[in-house]
């Protein structure tokens, strides 16, 4: 009987093999090692010159032109309207749009044309995003510098990374589901709302949970819109002109005076810790959907 495994051969390879897989193993330690410490040295930075800076003045205080008297108020406020348009608008259009793509539109060359161009929209820098904005929405539209124009601005610029992660977090339902659900006799609608969006949205929140953050951290589009940087009030609705952390931070950052450089520390203290609370909130959800299902 002819051997089906040449056990000679095999240990010949296995050296080679084994050579192999422990360089890649080392390789792959070296990378997360370099994203550690680069994540360690910035904290490290970045906690010690705000040490002392960082109190509730700070956090009560609108901005000033004395580094001491300078707080993050009309930004973190700010921020948090603008998060207010950016996440209904950008979960609603972008999971809307991926439900349609993969469970009602046939699958042709339009589609297909629709699609390279949502994933090539995720790449455009976020500087044309701003132009964008700045024509329709604050010239077209009149809606000038308010949060709704800002909004609207950040979740086009949003939009492309949620509608790529929801379609792939739908495409990787399995239609066994769809199947069963069908032969139970449920409709389209209530197969996607009662099976397909459930099973999918952990996928669905980890691509939020990126693209959420990206608008809360840019300044790019904000910028061209003409956001102010220096704003000693606060906004009472969407149509209010207001400011955001990022804005104040890029300010602080650019001032002469050494002491603005702690104050901005400062701000990335508070805008990591609005980011960890934002994502804290999606992850909780995610991870309850994923024992679900």
């Amino acid at each position: 009987m002819e051997k089906l495994i040449d056990k000679q051969r095999v240990v010949q390879h296995m050296n080679g093999r084994l050579l192999r897989n422990n360089v890649l193993k080392f390789l792959f330690f070296l990378a997360t090692l370099f994203g550690l410490i680069v994540l360690v040295v910035l904290l490290y930075r970045i906690l010690t010159q705000a040490l002392g800076w960082l109190n509730m003045d700070f956090l009560n205080n609108f901005p000033s032109r004395r580094p001491e008297n300078a707080g993050i108020k009309a930004g973190l406020v700010g921020s948090l309207w603008l998060m207010v348009i950016v996440a209904p608008v950008s979960l609603i259009l972008g999971v809307g749009t991926a439900i349609y793509l993969e469970e009602y539109a046939k699958k042709n060359r339009f589609t297909d044309f629709i699609q390279t161009n949502i994933s090539n929209l995720a790449g455009v820098p976020s500087i044309v995003f701003g132009l964008l904005g700045l024509t329709i929405f604050v010239r077209e539209l009149n809606l000038g510098r308010s949060i709704l124009a800002a909004g609207l601005t950040m979740s086009l610029l949003v939009l492309p990374v949620i509608v790529v992660a929801a379609q792939e977090a739908i495409r990787a339902v399995p239609n066994q589901l769809r199947e069963a659900s069908y032969g139970m006799g449920a409709t389209k609608w209530q197969t996607i709302y009662r099976i397909v969006l459930p099973a999918a949205i952990p996928g669905i929140l980890t691509g939020s949970i990126l693209a959420l953050s990206r608008a809360i951290g840019e300044t790019a589009p904000l910028v061209v819109l003409g956001i102010p940087t220096f704003l000693a009030y606060l906004p009472r609705g969407i149509l209010d002109t207001f400011t955001v952390m990022p804005m104040q931070i890029y300010n602080w950052t650019s001032r002469p005076q050494a002491d603005f450089q702690h104050v901005a520390a400062a701000g990335i203290v508070v805008l990591l810790v609005v980011l960890i609370f934002m994502n804290s909130i999606a992850i909780f959800i995610r991870n309850k959907f994923q024992k679900r299902y």
